[in-house]
């Protein structure tokens, strides 16, 4: 059973939903990014979302972009980000992590290195934003000899027949993205995105975490009561840019917002 697997079975045990944040790798500098994580653990988050960085983020607004060019700064490498997993590992064992990016850095690699890379550094899933189920037959194949969870996104627009192929090649969980458009943006309608979460739930039985749009307590609470993860990044990323002058404040700013973010996805009612 995989990390995340068993996070999520854990929780369901206990009636919590699982808290997922998401922040760059590098950003705003290299130094920040690990124990940022920990900090992130302690606040109340269950898996850890860690993006790597890339220079034409096509998913992402404004906020992710910009840290993804704060980090690329630094020149941070792919190989860069799973040494901070590996770091992370020598002290956190359990809490599952989850790389996110496109696929390029990943093709220049090969999904062979990548996979096993990822693998001993301590990884648990994979998200390519940029590749589709149909296309990914080597890369899925790739991450499967290593046990890594493949995580695919799902849009309010998907039809039936692409939630099956999305869900019948995905492991972990399978991430529903809850608004048209890039990350960080508005207009979260929840009821819209319970509808959405019924269709998917008749196609397979993983887990299913929410994510774009959602941004404070309230909109976590309410994503909390139809979903069984919450995933929550721009938000994050913006305390993050709040503070790059000051980065020894990013750890409680990030944190803060965990805290709050975890008290109301664990008093919502279902």
């Amino acid at each position: 059973m995989s990390r995340i697997t068993a996070c999520f079975e854990k929780l369901k045990k206990s009636g919590r939903k699982v808290l997922i944040p998401y922040v760059t790798a590098g950003d705003p500098t290299p130094a920040v990014t690990l124990p940022l994580m920990h900090e992130m653990v302690r606040a109340g988050a269950d898996i850890i979302e860690l993006g790597v960085p890339f220079s034409d983020p096509m998913a992402d607004g404004p906020v992710i972009q910009a840290a993804s060019e704060r980090a690329l700064s630094y020149q941070i490498s792919l190989r860069d980000v799973m040494d901070m997993v590996q770091r992370f590992r020598l002290t956190d064992k359990a809490t599952p992590v989850i790389l996110m990016g496109y696929l390029n850095p990943i093709e220049v690699m090969g999904y062979d290195t990548f996979a096993r890379s990822a693998a001993q550094a301590g990884v648990d899933g994979v998200l390519t934003v940029d590749l589709p189920p149909e296309e990914g037959h080597d890369f899925l194949a790739a991450l499967n000899e290593q046990l890594l969870d493949p995580i695919f996104l799902i849009a309010p627009t998907s039809t039936e027949e692409r939630i099956k192929l999305i869900t019948d090649n995905a492991s972990g969980f399978v991430y529903y993205v809850a608004i048209k458009g890039v990350t960080g943006a508005s207009d979260l309608d929840v009821d819209d995105v319970a509808a959405h979460l019924e269709k998917i739930r008749k196609q397979t039985d993983l887990p299913i975490g929410v994510g774009f749009g959602i941004k404070d307590a309230d909109s976590a609470a309410r994503v909390a009561q139809v979903a069984d993860a919450v995933v929550v990044g721009s938000a994050i990323v913006k305390r993050v840019a709040e503070h790059i002058d000051a980065p020894e404040k990013i750890n409680d700013a990030v944190t803060g917002l965990l805290g709050v973010l975890r008290h109301a996805i664990d008093t919502a009612e279902d």
